[in-house]
């Protein structure tokens, strides 16, 4: 059960409308390495990972989920006031033929998500191992995108995901080491 808070995790601020950097950013919202794929595929493995850890896969799964909201704003305050103009030359011609300036779920090429991106093998320990890899692609993509703008105020956000993505990797990498101390103690019966 969640209980929703009317407010984002962490403030999102945009200093202009920048269609080109809204593009940049649906790659978290909609593709492979995103917030949408990494909630899922956490809220996915918790129902073959041993309950020492399942919490850890709830609770920062329901986080992906706030990190896809204050994506989700980004975008739609790079948008918001953007002429037809703006999004062909950002690249985003096709979705602004589609969607207007609405949310839709692809990655920053236009590829429709897919759930081939959850994975989950059932093996708690390759799972986990996955994740740490989604968190470290997540990172780096951040990093990025970083690079990439010129926006002091979103790039305050855009850190503030990274480190998100920081902590997580740390907190799986506890989680693997916790099951492999439990598959090296002696089992009697």
């Amino acid at each position: 059960m969640w209980v929703y808070q009317k407010k984002l995790q962490y403030p999102v601020k945009v200093s202009t409308c920048n269609p080109m950097l809204a593009k940049f950013l649906v790659e978290q919202y909609g593709g492979a390495d995103g917030e949408l794929a990494a909630a899922l595929r956490y809220l996915n493995q918790r129902y073959s990972i041993p309950d020492k850890v399942i919490g850890l896969l709830t609770d920062i799964g329901t986080e992906e989920f706030a990190h896809l909201e204050m994506i989700a704003t980004m975008i739609y305050k790079l948008t918001k006031d953007a002429t037809p103009d703006q999004m062909k030359a950002a690249g985003l011609d096709t979705h602004y033929a589609s969607h207007d300036s609405a949310l839709f779920y692809h990655n920053s090429d236009g590829v429709p998500f897919t759930t081939a991106y959850i994975q989950a093998k059932g093996d708690p320990i390759a799972d986990l191992y996955e994740d740490i890899a989604a968190e470290e692609k997540a990172r780096a993509t951040y990093q990025w995108i970083i690079d990439l703008s010129d926006d002091p105020d979103l790039n305050d956000s855009l850190r503030f995901l990274r480190e998100r993505e920081i902590v997580h990797s740390q907190r799986f990498r506890e989680a693997v080491e916790i099951l492999k101390d439990d598959r090296q103690q002696r089992k009697i019966f």
